[in-house]
């Protein structure tokens, strides 16, 4: 099963290896300790997370609570199996480096089909909106060592932070290369996915003939 655990369960098992909480108190959690920059969550993921964990029996239900007019709250602790998987996902997690496929490296592999000037204004923008992605969590990085938090909590920041800045570094090398022309697509300049329409002139491709009206 842990395995199968996503990197939201694994945040909801350790949450809960700190004490039993209900989901709500769980996205307050998340929030605070910055947990958002690592996994991917929403309010309808959180809840769903909660419940197959529950149904699989990593975590089980202690006590359902009310305050005042708000609906009932389950609270919820993790069970004996639950911390066996957490800590099991971890130790593969840290221990096997996982082929994962960015965006960016899909539309480097392709990046001939667009012309070298065209894909240097791209690059330039990525290199203003990575500087600025950079500055924003170094902001929070620094903001949450201010409120005492561990860096060993803030880990996972520091791990986005220096993919950021890889990226920062390496788009902008691009862009130099680029424009000094130490970096062309001569292969492609014959090829008509160089351009952006190269049927569109072609007899047979929109061309108004007497035979295509």
């Amino acid at each position: 099963m842990s395995r199968n655990l996503t990197p939201l369960a694994l945040a909801v098992l350790r949450m809960l290896c700190d004490g039993p909480m209900h989901p709500y108190e769980m996205q307050q959690r998340i929030r605070w300790h910055a947990y958002d920059h690592a996994v991917k969550v929403t309010h309808g993921s959180l809840y769903h997370t909660v419940d197959r964990l529950a149904s699989s029996g990593l975590i089980e239900p202690v006590e359902t609570n009310r305050d005042g007019r708000r609906p009932e709250r389950t609270v919820y602790a993790v069970t004996p199996s639950g911390r066996d998987a957490a800590c099991d996902r971890l130790a593969d997690l840290l221990a096997a480096p996982a082929e994962e496929f960015p965006l960016f490296g899909a539309a480097l592999a392709f990046v001939n089909l667009l012309p070298e000037d065209e894909v240097a204004r791209h690059l330039r923008s990525r290199v203003v909106m990575l500087e600025a992605l950079v500055a924003g969590h170094q902001a929070s990085f620094d903001s949450l060592r201010k409120r005492g938090l561990d860096r060993y909590k803030l880990l996972d920041l520091e791990l986005s932070l220096a993919r950021q800045r890889a990226e920062l570094d390496y788009a902008q090398s691009l862009v130099d290369d680029l424009e000094a022309g130490r970096l062309t697509f001569t292969d492609a300049e014959d090829s008509p996915c160089s351009q952006r329409h190269p049927y569109e002139n072609a007899p047979g491709h929109g061309a108004r003939t007497e035979e295509n009206p």
